[in-house]
């Protein structure tokens, strides 16, 4: 059985903003190789909007954004949208029933099943979907963007902590 981690980039206020900061060259480095991993990704529009920018090699790319773009490429995406039509390469849309169709993700997969996107998340938690959370706390301050929590955070408990590339500190959070 597949988990499904929620894990993003979050400044020391809360917020997660891929306009305002982003991780350098090491730590972007263990993104290329946990993406690698991964079982699939599950978007919600907007995020997969975002991420559809590695869909295409842009010739000023160094050599780990090659890398990235091409484990993107490779993992099994799905979308959750109420109003994209169609979407990219190597991903398929979510139907109306949010939670069968996650369930039936996790118990199909084995291994990690990335949850890209804050309000998606606060939806797959609600429904009792997400099995870790991962924080990677920058030392910045930006005072605007997404929150990490979209809503109430839920009752968490730490399993992990360990500092990673360029002072981040990543947390690592299972549901209480």
């Amino acid at each position: 059985m597949a988990k499904l981690v929620f894990g993003m980039n979050q400044s020391l206020d809360g917020y997660v903003d891929h306009d305002s900061f982003a991780p350098g060259a090491e730590l972007f480095r263990h993104f290329v190789e946990q993406t690698r991993g991964l079982a699939g990704s599950v978007y919600g529009r907007r995020m997969y909007e975002v991420m559809r920018y590695w869909d295409e090699d842009r010739p000023d790319w160094v050599a780990e954004e090659h890398a990235f773009a091409a484990a993107w490429r490779k993992a099994p995406k799905w979308v959750v949208s109420r109003s994209l039509e169609t979407v990219g390469p190597n991903a398929r849309l979510v139907g109306d029933d949010l939670e069968g169709e996650i369930r039936a993700l996790k118990a199909e997969r084995d291994g990690e099943i990335e949850v890209a996107g804050p309000q998606l998340a606060q939806s797959l938690a609600g429904l009792g979907l997400i099995d870790e959370y991962r924080i990677y706390l920058h030392p910045v301050v930006i005072g605007k963007g997404k929150r990490y929590f979209a809503g109430p955070r839920p009752p968490l408990r730490l399993l992990a902590s360990d500092r990673m590339p360029g002072d981040v500190i990543r947390l690592v959070y299972a549901p209480a």
